[in-house]
């Protein structure tokens, strides 16, 4: 299975071709180059360093106590959950159960990561992968009872909002989008046939899926080529204020959900 990147600013950029009528005074064809964003992904490395230190940190308490500690108060526990414990709707989106684990969900980040926080920006994009991931953990609380963990809820949200970027910005990649599209909607499929395996929490990759469609459609980036004193630039026309509204209501709906879950459990 691959995972394609998202075209790089330091690679040839898109262009502009202009044709000029067919006649006698026919003109060569004029290419016009596009400057995309050039961000580094600082975001997409943090996270990884992040999730492998506390992988590390797993390895550790486990060898050194016999308990892995981080998961135990950490990890999706829906008892836990009922008893107060808010927290584990984040947590588990930073601990992995085995080196696999870890190895998979870091290699699918740092593919589909970058590009995806070229042309959201820092801020955005991480809002993106908190709630990708909190969506997943919301959608394993409610339909399954089992323990789980890892950041594949988060990866996920990635993977649907690079799908909804490409086809709403299918001007970027020219005659490549459909392949990209194809190659991600059996990308989404595979995973989620995998997932019907003993021990694999699909409820959570469908979550995570769901939550990265919704933020990624009302609030991820549309971009526009405008025109600046040195050529032409790619620019993101989306209002921040549709992003914030977008990402309210989408922990708002969590948040009921969540809730309404709550009161089902105690009022049985």
């Amino acid at each position: 299975m691959s995972f394609d990147k998202f075209s790089d600013p330091q690679e040839t950029p898109p262009t502009s071709d202009q044709t000029p009528p067919e006649g006698p005074q026919q003109q060569s064809r004029v290419q016009v180059q596009i400057r995309l964003p050039a961000r580094i992904p600082y975001v997409t490395y943090a996270l990884i360093a992040i999730n492998v230190l506390i992988y590390i940190l797993q390895v550790l308490t486990q060898s050194s106590s016999g308990t892995d500690i981080l998961t135990l108060y950490g990890a999706k526990i829906n008892q836990a959950i009922y008893q107060g414990q808010y927290w584990r709707f984040f947590t588990p989106m930073f601990l992995h159960g085995s080196i696999l684990h870890i190895a998979f969900n870091m290699y699918a980040l740092y593919v589909i990561g970058p590009g995806l926080e070229r042309y959201y920006g820092h801020l955005h994009y991480s809002i993106l992968y908190l709630i990708g991931g909190f969506a997943g953990n919301v959608a394993s609380f409610l339909f399954t009872p089992a323990v789980s963990l890892g950041s594949s809820t988060a990866i996920f949200g990635l993977i649907a909002a690079e799908l909804v970027f490409i086809f709403k910005n299918r001007f970027l990649f020219g005659n490549r989008s459909r392949t990209l599209l194809i190659n991600l909607i059996f990308i989404i499929a595979f995973n989620l046939f995998l997932g019907l395996s003993p021990g694999i929490d699909n409820n959570g990759h469908l979550g995570g899926l769901v939550g990265g469609i919704a933020f990624a459609w009302f609030a991820g980036p549309i971009m526009k080529v405008s025109r600046e004193m040195d050529g032409f630039v790619v620019k993101n026309q989306r209002p921040a204020l549709a992003v914030w509204t977008t990402a309210l209501l989408e922990v708002a709906v969590l948040v009921i959900l969540i809730g309404y879950s709550f009161y089902l459990h105690y009022s049985g």
